[in-house]
């Protein structure tokens, strides 16, 4: 299981270098996936949305100071653009990875899923 970001279906804006990079890795993960199949090896991407981790707080914070407005501000808007209306909890997303590195997953291979609340709405 591969870890990436929701530029996996949805470029970023000011992430250049990580909206380039992410696409690689999908790249990478549908190669091997296809490669690898026939010894059993199943590959998948995962791609974070909003997850309330020190790396958010910190991109937050940055926001936040780049525009001269308050932190919570800047957290609630972003929650709000989310259809949950929340980040989610490191553990929320932990589980999906642990499913699909888990033998209960058998058959699920080449795809890319984000835990991200319904932000992304690229089809």
């Amino acid at each position: 299981v591969f870890i990436a970001s929701s530029s996996i279906h949805e470029p970023i804006d000011g992430l250049l270098l990580s909206n380039v990079f992410r696409a690689g890795l999908l790249g990478l993960a549908k190669s091997l996936a296809a490669e690898l199949a026939g010894d059993g090896v199943l590959v998948n991407i995962v791609g974070p949305g909003r997850v309330d981790t020190e790396r958010v707080r910190t991109l937050d914070a940055a926001q936040a100071r780049k525009q001269g407005r308050d932190e919570a501000e800047i957290r609630a808007e972003s929650a709000g653009r989310i259809p949950l209306g929340r980040y989610a909890e490191p553990a929320e997303f932990a589980r999906t990875v642990t499913y699909l590195a888990s033998p209960g997953n058998s058959y699920v291979t080449s795809q890319s899923m984000l835990v991200d609340g319904g932000m992304v709405r690229g089809l």
